[in-house]
Parts: C-alpha cells; sequence; structure tokens
C-alpha cells in the first residue's frame, strides 16, 4: 500500500498538500453526509490551498475525476485509491492519500479494502487528524473485449466493500467513482441526468480548472506507475548478456577481497572513486528532453565492467552509507542518475542486487523532495530483498511523513568527522615514518649480536595503534551493523595467511612459521631470522595463558553470550 501524506509533498510530486473546500453547505452533519452523498453532484465544493493563495471549485464528478492526478501526482492505473476530507467546521480539504492496487482475485477485495481503509484512517489519526468522509476512485482499463461500462460492473462490489469498511469505522464514503476507457462512472449517484449508465466523458487532460491552478502553482504530473518503474526495471535486451558477464567476471574479482578486512577497505575506496569519477562523467554530459533519451544517455555513459564494479562495491553496508552522502545539492541530481542507471543494470541472477541502488535512488528522490519516486523505488529495493532494512525503514519514514532532514544530519555529521578523522590518520602517518627511520637505524646498529638489545625492538610495538582486544571489538562491531542496516556485505572471515598479532593466535600447537611471519610483518625492521621469530613467540606465550590481553583462542567480545 501506498501512503501520500497529508502533510508532506511537493510540486514534483503532485502531493497537493492540504487544499481546504468551502462545501456550501450551511448544515455539516455527519448523518446528513450519510444520508445525502449525492450531494456533492448539487452542491458546489471549493477547495482551496493552505494560505488561500488559490481557490478551485470542483462542482461534478467530473472534476473530482480529472482532480485525481494532481492529488497523487501521476495518472494511477488497476489502483484503488482513497482521498480523506476534513470537514468538521463546514470547511472542507483533502487530506491524506492511500493506493493499492486492485487484487487479481475477487476474493482478494473483502481484504484489500479493510487494509486500505484501516491504514488511511489510522494513519490520519497518528497525525492529528481523522477524517470525516472520504472518496473513493477505482482505476483500470479494460481487458481485451471489455467495454469500460463492463468494469465498471464488474467491479461493483469492490467498491460496496470500501463503503462497507469505511463505514465501520464511522467514515462515510462521500462518493465512489470508477474511471476507465477515458470515461467515469459513479456509484454513489443513481441520478441518470448527471450519472448516465454509459458513463461521461472525461475532459481532455490538463483542461479543467484545476489543471490550470496545478500549472501555476508549479504542480506536474508525470505520467503511469508503470512508467516511472520502467526506468528502474533491469534490461531485459541482448546488452543484459554482456553485463551479466561482466558482473560475473568482477564477482570473482572482488568478492575474494571483500571476504578479507584490508581488501575491503580497498574495494569501499575503489568503488567511491569510481562512483566519484563517473558523477563528474554525468555533470559534463549535455542535457536531453524526456526521460527515455535521458536515460539512454546515462547508459551509454557507464560502461559494462564499472557498473558491474559498482554494483558489487554497494553491496556493503559502510560503503553504501557512505555514497548516501549525495544526496542534496547538484550531486543529488548526478547522484541520482546513477543510482537509476546500476539499478537497469542488476541483471539476471544479480537482481537481488539491486536493493542497494534502488535504496539509494529512494532516498535521494526523498531528500530532494520528489516522495512519488522514492516510494516506488524503496517499494522495489523491497521486493528484490524483502530483508533490506534500510529500504524498510526509509519507505516507513517516507510513507508517514517524517522529516528527511534528521537523516541527512546524521550523514553531515559521518562525512565531518571522517575527515576529522583522516587528518588525524595523516598526522599518525607522518610521525609513524620519523619513528621508522629511527627504528631502521638501531636495528642495523644491532645486527652482528644474536639477540637484539632492548632498545632496538619495543618501540614500534608500543607504537602499534591497534591492540588486539580493540581490532576484536571492531570485527565485532561492524558485524553488528551489517546485521542490523540489513547490509549484503559478505560475512568477514581472516584470509589464509594473515598475520596474527601477538596473544592472539588461534592455533593449539605451535607453528613456527606462522609465528615468524607475523613478526616481521610487525616489527618493520630489516632483520630477519629465527631470533626474532623466537622473540615474538616467547612474548605471546605470557599473554596467552595469562588471558591479560586479548581474547582466548575462540572467545570474542561476545563469547558469553
Amino acid at each position: 500500500m501506498t501512503n501520500h501524506s497529508e502533510t508532506t509533498g511537493s510540486p514534483e510530486n503532485g502531493d497537493i498538500t492540504g487544499p481546504e473546500a468551502q462545501s456550501g453547505r450551511k448544515n455539516g452533519e455527519q448523518d446528513k453526509k450519510a444520508n445525502d452523498a449525492s450531494r456533492l453532484h448539487a452542491s458546489s465544493p471549493a477547495y482551496d490551498s493552505h494560505g488561500g493563495e488559490h481557490q478551485v471549485t470542483l462542482r461534478t464528478p467530473a472534476e473530482l475525476a480529472d482532480a485525481l492526478p494532481y492529488l497523487l501526482g501521476y495518472r494511477p492505473e488497476d489502483s484503488i485509491v482513497l482521498v480523506a476530507l476534513h470537514d468538521s467546521d463546514g470547511r472542507g480539504r483533502f487530506g491524506g492519500r492511500a493506493r493499492l492496487g486492485i487484487p487479481a482475485n475477487a476474493d482478494d477485495w473483502a481484504s484489500a479494502a479493510r487494509q486500505l481503509s484501516h491504514g488511511l484512517v489510522t494513519g490520519s489519526e497518528r497525525r492529528g487528524a481523522r477524517p470525516e468522509s472520504m472518496v473513493a476512485f477505482l482505476c483500470q482499463e479494460p481487458e481485451k473485449g471489455e467495454t469500460g461500462r463492463q468494469v465498471m460492473e464488474r467491479l461493483r462490489p469492490l467498491a460496496q466493500r470500501l463503503r462497507v469498511e469505511c463505514g465501520s469505522l464511522d467514515v462515510v464514503v462521500v462518493e465512489a467513482l470508477c474511471i476507465s476507457e477515458g470515461r467515469y462512472w459513479s456509484y454513489c449517484c443513481d441520478n441518470a441526468t448527471c450519472c448516465s449508465p454509459e458513463g461521461a466523458a472525461m475532459g481532455l487532460p490538463g483542461t479543467s480548472v484545476l489543471a490550470a491552478a496545478a500549472t501555476y502553482a508549479g504542480i506536474q504530473v508525470r505520467g503511469t506507475l508503470r512508467e516511472l518503474r520502467a526506468r528502474l526495471l533491469p534490461w531485459e535486451n541482448a546488452a543484459a548478456l554482456e553485463q551479466e558477464a561482466a558482473l560475473d567476471t568482477a564477482s570473482m574479482a572482488l568478492v575474494p577481497k571483500i571476504l578479507d578486512d584490508t581488501g575491503r577497505a580497498a574495494v569501499a575506496d575503489e568503488t567511491l572513486d569510481l562512483a566519484r569519477r563517473t558523477l563528474d562523467r554525468f555533470a559534463q554530459a549535455p542535457p536531453v528532453t524526456g526521460t527515455l533519451l535521458a536515460d539512454l544517455r546515462d547508459d551509454e555513459l557507464l560502461g559494462h565492467d564499472e557498473a558491474a564494479r559498482l554494483i558489487l562495491g554497494l553491496q556493503d553496508r559502510a560503503t553504501r552509507d557512505r555514497a548516501a552522502e549525495w544526496m542534496e545539492g547538484d550531486e543529488a541530481g548526478y547522484a541520482l542518475r546513477l543510482w537509476r542507471t546500476l539499478a537497469r543494470r542488476c541483471v539476471g541472477p544479480y537482481g537481488e542486487h539491486a536493493a542497494a541502488p534502488l535504496t539509494l535512488t529512494g532516498w535521494v528522490a526523498w531528500s530532494t523532495g520528489d516522495e512519488l519516486e522514492a516510494r516506488e523505488a524503496l517499494a522495489m529495493a523491497l521486493g528484490a530483498d524483502p530483508d533490506y532494512l534500510f529500504a524498510r525503514l526509509l519507505h516507513q519514514a517516507c510513507n508517514e511523513g517524517l522529516d528527511p532532514e534528521s537523516i541527512r544530519s546524521c550523514l553531515r555529521a559521518e562525512r565531518k568527522g571522517r575527515g576529522s578523522a583522516m587528518a588525524d590518520l595523516l598526522e599518525t602517518r607522518a610521525e609513524g615514518d620519523e619513528s621508522d627511520g629511527r627504528e631502521t637505524t638501531v636495528a642495523r646498529e644491532a645486527e652482528p649480536h644474536d639477540e637484539p638489545s632492548p632498545e632496538a625492538m619495543p618501540s614500534r610495538r608500543r607504537r602499534r595503534p591497534l591492540p588486539v582486544a580493540s581490532t576484536g571489538s571492531a570485527s565485532d562491531r561492524t558485524s553488528a551493523d551489517d546485521r542490523g542496516m540489513g547490509a549484503r556485505a559478505p560475512r568477514r572471515r581472516p584470509s589464509v595467511g594473515t598475520a596474527h598479532p601477538a596473544g592472539a593466535t588461534t592455533e593449539t600447537g605451535p607453528r613456527p612459521g606462522r609465528a615468524t611471519r607475523a613478526s616481521t610483518a610487525r616489527s618493520g625492521s630489516v632483520r630477519t631470522g629465527g631470533t626474532r621469530a623466537r622473540t615474538a613467540r616467547k612474548a605471546a606465550l605470557p599473554v596467552r595463558d595469562t588471558g591479560q590481553e586479548g581474547p582466548q583462542p575462540g572467545h570474542g567480545k561476545d563469547g558469553g553470550e
């Protein structure tokens, strides 16, 4: 179900936020509404904005039907739409909107009507404005050999279920319209003068008074949801085979690196660097007219190998979160184009990988005010991977009308903090380079001796910035974060031959060769041989036996749980 909040919106998604309506009726009692639902046809309700700057009068069901695309921001297909109306003080305004696809099986219509009506009423109550009445729309085009009137008759039980479910919540449906084949029918009016059994033709799109007011207000109505989703669906052409082969090749090259801690960091840097270069390429591309031409242009700007590396790199949660920082200003528009392009490249067996670029598409769209594309992209991300937690949280927040600024603030803080950490790291490395020079000199002076002097060894080991305990904690935290945020990054496993710090070895017996390599990697000294290895082993044994430093073999930070 798609909720269109009454408290949020933008000219881009056509979410007309809270138009108020002058009912034209002196008595607004609820019982009168229930007994005279056709009053909407006889009276002249006027709908204006919050500030009263624009006022639009809707006099007929035709104008009400014409208003639907401007309330949603697109032209619905195969949809059930409920629009809340608030009229407690004699004036009315449009409230929240909710849409659900028409189930193909008529046995599911009752549950669909219940879900939609309860969802809209409870959502409105959560925002502090329970609706007094509703308008229902059923939009579906005829199947082959079917007429619009037959569609209306076939959907009549669904319209009745909607009225019953809303009535059970003490919210009356003042109008229920079926829109099909360019005509509309009313389920609530039996007056053949205004609502013929053959239906009434709708006006040409964009010719009504509301269309003129929406254009003046800068509100745009895009195409259908099917056209919007088509921009995010994976390729199904000859090029899809080439893209799949590129994804296979990139997987063999990148997955082993992602499984290693050091390799994962390198893949993240390479992914983000490639993404930045691609954004610059998109920024320099000449503009084109139309969404289809724009998507074709972006597809040509990104090679198969580049797309594969970006798609696989974004499966890491930390990399994806850093990419989400391109969320405002000019870079947001370029990033949105890139994420759409990557979603189209998740072809064949890599369809599940589309969750990451689709979620980024939804996030950037929401951050820039396009709630329509945000909802659809996030819904498609959950379709690709129902357990993708980041998409689920964003989808819920978007539907509930929350402000994305809180998330933007967190991402800005992350970027700022990472910049400060990088400056500290560079300073630490500069100090370490000076220390390396001094240690090398001392090591060379001690080389003729069988045993190194105490002054030759400890300084480097004391300066080691990552002790065993903190390393294990970082790994545990990362794994927990990955699970918490629905990350698709593979589980971390130490690769074969990875050096283990002293006191953190997991072998049950002595492995002199392993100890020699670990000691050599730590020391940074020019000395080699068994003397250094024996010294490192002697230093390791007391730590492992006493348990004073680092975890015992097989006991991590959460080993007691």
